[in-house]
């Protein structure tokens, strides 16, 4: 009698599971820091969007963030589209030099 054949008709089975199971954990931890993240967010907060806009957080809502993109400019944006706060270092210069 071949009990090998038994063990590996199980594991066949138990990769595919092993692998959903696997999937749904790293999804649901993503969520997770995802949503610290959102609730993390202040007024203030130099900001970079999913579609890779940088912006200053001018106001906060439940739902909706005001940016200021450039002096003056100001675009409302789904608060899920602000995809990470950008690090000061690396804050790219303004588009149009200021004319004295």
């Amino acid at each position: 009698m071949n009990s090998g054949a038994g063990f590996g008709n199980l594991l066949v089975l138990a990769l595919p599971l092993l692998l959903l199971a696997f999937l749904m954990f790293t999804q649901r931890r993503r969520g997770r820091e995802v949503q610290t993240f959102q609730a993390g967010l202040s007024v203030g907060d130099a900001v970079v969007l999913t579609s890779g806009l940088y912006g200053t957080i001018l106001t906060l809502d439940d739902a909706v963030v005001t940016l200021e993109i450039a002096t003056g400019v100001q675009v409302t944006v789904d608060r899920r589209a602000v995809g990470m706060k950008q690090p000061s270092a690396e804050r790219p210069a303004d588009a149009t030099p200021e004319v004295d």
